[in-house]
């Protein structure tokens, strides 16, 4: 059986240094949220500035996830060789000029391009912060730390969902996209100027790296059962989150819940604090108990589920406690998600660190890019049938979210079949 190895103390690391580092990276993951969440703020906008209907207007979402997605091994494999400072502080000029494209946009093509550079510049930032975790950190502090970068990044809704919204509101697109450029300026010259690889004297990089080799670390990673499970718990516990904050769940809240703008604020806003007030708690049972990592993420799973569950079947439109709730529990999916790298981290050692956690990381966007199509291909095509006269209306929105249920079901299967491969070869008790 693989064991992370807890030890109270590791020389050279835990040191104030690291925490600098720590808390530059996780800034930069920071703002990288912030970039990634806007367009779901501003979707009903964008659909009169583009005018544009939902399928297509999921597009802008989609390819921005299936960018993030398809380049998360090649991140991985980068950031082994170049390291974290160089990957991080380009990834944050790449959506610095996605969202001056974007402020700048008339069409959708040129919208979708923007989108696309949002992105490429954030798939760089995750995997790469991950990265630097264990390099400066004692092995005891690395699951708590994680999640704790996940909360505070996750904050970075925060800046779409109050100060975003209300700049969008009162200066219109330009300006407020424009304010979003300058965040993630900021935070690729305080990456390229106070990050560092690792603590002086550790060498984490692998400048050696080249085709064949890096096909055989790939090889080595995706063969590993404990990869493919941390791909399964990350692309079954992340999405319903991801495509609630990412695409539809301000339309939703808005058409299908009727809810005001700040109501929606204060929903949204309660999504993002429970990312905080689960998250650490999360971190330290999937710490103390790793046996049970599996079991937990397919409880959260099912749980969240159930809101939904709740929501879909509540007769007209449910009252605004009862919303409030369900997607309090449907936020517990974001820090969920995190298991998976603990997962994955205890079955791969640190040489291929980067391209297992890209692995997995793929996972939660792959079955993202799956339930915001799905959602808005239904509604497109009830629209389209006559099934209602409003494109987003109530009912359709019941039918579209309902299939998402299916994306969440794969997921569980993944999941199934790959721990029982991981306790064939690693022990019963590895996952």
């Amino acid at each position: 059986m693989p064991s992370d190895r807890y030890r109270a103390h590791e020389p050279g690391k835990d040191s104030r240094r690291a925490y600098l580092v720590f808390a530059v990276g996780t800034f930069a993951y920071f703002s990288a949220v912030a970039q990634r969440t806007s367009f779901g703020v501003a979707s009903v906008d964008a659909a009169e500035r583009f005018g544009t209907a939902a399928s297509a207007l999921s597009m802008f979402s989609l390819m921005q996830i299936l960018v993030y997605a398809a380049l998360q091994i090649p991140v991985g494999v980068l950031v082994d060789r170049f390291g974290s400072r160089v990957m991080v502080a380009a990834g944050a000029l790449l959506m610095t000029a996605g969202q001056v494209q974007l402020a700048l946009a008339d069409t959708v093509g040129e919208g979708v391009a923007a989108r696309v550079l949002v992105g490429a510049g954030d798939a760089t930032t995750f995997v790469c912060v991950m990265r630097l975790i264990p390099a400066w950190f004692s092995a005891l502090r690395v699951p708590p730390l994680t999640q704790f970068l996940g909360v505070v990044g996750n904050l970075g809704q925060l800046v779409s969902v109050i100060p975003f919204a209300w700049l969008l509101e009162l200066t219109g697109w330009f300006p407020s996209f424009a304010a979003l450029a300058s965040l993630a300026l900021l935070a690729a010259v305080l990456a390229a100027t106070l990050l560092r690889n690792a603590s002086p004297g550790v060498e984490v990089l692998n400048p050696a790296l080249g085709l064949r080799r890096t096909g055989r670390v790939l090889r080595e990673s995706v063969a590993e059962p404990g990869t493919r499970l941390g791909f399964w718990v990350h692309f079954t516990t992340q999405f319903a989150g991801n495509t609630f904050v990412l695409m539809w769940g301000y339309p939703y809240l808005e058409y299908a819940q009727d809810l005001s703008d700040t109501t929606i604020s204060l929903v949204m806003t309660s999504f993002v604090v429970t990312n905080l007030a689960v998250a650490l708690g999360l971190g330290g049972l999937s710490a103390r108990h790793p046996h049970r990592r599996v079991r937990l993420s397919l409880g959260v799973t099912a749980v969240i589920f159930a809101a939904w569950t709740v929501l879909l079947v509540w007769p007209g439109t449910a009252p605004v406690p009862v919303v409030l709730a369900a997607v309090c529990v449907i936020a517990i999916s974001m820090p969920a998600s995190m298991i998976a790298f603990d997962i994955t981290r205890s079955f791969n050692p640190a040489r291929r660190s980067g391209t297992a956690t890209g692995i997995v990381n793929v996972g939660g966007f792959t079955a993202s890019v799956l339930a915001i199509f799905v959602t808005g291909f239904v509604l497109d095509v009830l629209h389209a049938a006559g099934f209602r006269d409003e494109l987003y209306a109530p009912d359709a929105f019941r039918v579209a979210i309902a299939a998402q249920f299916l994306v969440a079901a794969a997921g569980a299967a993944g999941v199934l079949a790959t721990v029982r491969r991981v306790r064939r070869q690693h022990g019963h008790d590895a996952a």
